[in-house]
């Protein structure tokens, strides 16, 4: 049996906290919890589980990730986010994965529930992840935001049955706040990459982020949620532009 620890870092994820962790109780040897000060129950709720509770200021999503894979005792890790849940598929398959032994790197499928409503288009499904690998072979990337998981070219990929459930927007103000918070650091990171933007190019970027989203990629057939998923994906592309001409504006300044 491969030993497994699980990785999680949080801030402020009270509402979630205790369902991901659930998940993962009977799962792992291990659950690394890094958080970044919150200033909610996240503190009390997960040394109520036992698991190694660590507390460390916030240095950006991957530094942070690879920082609390350090943590570990196990080779192998298992990375989940505060407001996801292996399903009951999912822990089947990595427990027989780990009674024969894992190797290479794991990819699982990530079902987002969007205000109730479990997306099957818009782009969001399948969103099949790497999550489950051995840390010294692998390592986050990505100064600003989406950071990514690079992994040695020697370890085969093989992809997990079953589903990591992301319980990610809970309400259409949350879309709305994360969109703005989002769009902030994407502008930042194209603003290191010396990226430009105008207003007619913020304008056709949402345009097209909208059609991508609610036609090509099927969105009308998740019906509102679809309509309100390609609405604020349009808007965070068009604040995304805006922010980076503000920026641009202030450096000419």
């Amino acid at each position: 049996m491969t030993p497994v620890s699980a990785v999680i870092i949080t801030f402020n994820e009270a509402a979630n906290i205790a369902r991901c962790l659930e998940s993962l109780m009977n799962l792992t040897d291990e659950i690394v919890v890094v958080d970044s000060f919150s200033t909610d129950d996240t503190p009390n709720i997960c040394r109520s589980y036992g698991v190694q509770f660590l507390q460390r200021e916030w240095a950006g999503y991957a530094a942070t990730k690879n920082w609390a894979n350090g943590q570990t005792q196990h080779q192998y890790i298992l990375s989940v986010d505060a407001d996801e849940v292996v399903d009951e598929e999912l822990a089947r398959d990595i427990q027989h994965r780990r009674s024969t032994g894992l190797e290479g790197v794991y990819s699982v499928n990530r079902r987002t529930n969007y205000c109730g409503h479990w997306v099957r288009y818009c782009g969001w499904y399948p969103d099949r992840k790497i999550r489950l690998f051995p840390k010294d072979k692998c390592h986050w990337e990505g100064d600003f935001v989406h950071e990514t998981l690079v992994h040695d070219n020697d370890l085969n990929e093989r992809s997990l049955h079953g589903h990591l459930l992301h319980y990610s927007y809970h309400s259409l103000d949350d879309h709305r706040s994360r969109a703005e918070k989002y769009a902030g650091l994407h502008a930042q990171k194209m603003a290191a990459q010396n990226r430009s933007s105008s207003s007619l190019k913020a304008y056709f970027s949402a345009g097209w982020k909208f059609i991508q989203v609610y036609l090509l990629k099927l969105g009308l057939l998740d019906g509102k949620a679809g309509w309100n998923i390609a609405r604020f994906s349009a808007w965070a592309v068009f604040l995304k532009h805006r922010k980076l001409i503000e920026t641009q504006a202030q450096k000419r300044a």
